[in-house]
């Protein structure tokens, strides 16, 4: 086999408004079944996740938090990636009215229109913090963490270098995952950015494009796919 794993970001690729229809776990399912790997990489909160993807369990690994947390769903063991930004930070944004605002284990998360205030509360307090965009809201996080790093901790416990993955997404933030990754795939739906950079952009979109990867990476390593 020359791709030993298929790492996937979740919402708007695997999942239609927070959804996973049942195909696509099937498909999930066969992939895994072949001796594969398969990883979900995601700017979601893992309590979250949990609560609208029950069937998680389904993935050896998963990247949450945007890259800042991996979770392992067997053994439903947990570890952060990076160091949080300090309260001084969260209690800025709250003071100057950024609503809603999410937190995380690590990650810091709000509504894109409030960009300009966070940044400037970055720079207030000197902290080396990055603001992430994700289809309309932003996500602030270390500036050494995205979902490249998080993928190669999952990899890296899975001894599979990043050449024998294949990634696929549908937004900005997932740019960097996929850039790290031996196989480039945008789902059909995907920001025409991500299909620009992406080797190849399935006909579907959302799972239905997923799975139609996932049968081209079981029929022959996606050998039809690249030249």
């Amino acid at each position: 086999m020359r791709f030993l794993a298929l790492a996937t970001d979740f919402d708007g690729t695997i999942a239609w408004h927070g959804n996973v229809a049942d195909p696509t776990i099937a498909a999930l399912q066969r992939l895994k079944d072949s001796g594969r790997k398969i990883i979900l990489v995601t700017g979601r909160e893992l309590p979250d996740l949990l609560k609208v993807f029950p069937t998680l369990n389904i993935f050896d690994y998963v990247i949450a938090e945007n890259g800042a947390l991996l979770y392992h769903p067997a053994r439903k063991q947990s570890r952060v990636l990076a160091t949080p930004p300090p309260r001084q930070f969260v209690d800025l944004l709250r003071e100057r009215g950024v609503h809603p605002l999410s937190l995380g284990r690590v990650i810091v998360a709000t509504h894109e229109s409030y960009k300009e205030v966070v940044q400037r509360a970055i720079k207030e307090l000197n902290l080396g913090l990055q603001v992430i965009l994700n289809k309309g809201d932003v996500m602030i996080l270390p500036a050494n963490v995205d979902k490249a790093t998080g993928l190669q901790a999952a990899l890296t416990e899975l001894h599979i270098p990043p050449v024998a993955t294949v990634a696929v997404g549908d937004a900005e933030n997932d740019f960097a995952f996929l850039r790290i990754s031996g196989c480039t795939v945008a789902v059909a739906n995907a920001l025409d950015s991500l299909k620009q950079r992406a080797q190849f952009v399935t006909k579907a979109g959302h799972g239905t494009g997923v799975e139609e990867l996932i049968e081209m990476i079981l029929a022959n390593d996606l050998a039809c796919a690249l030249h």
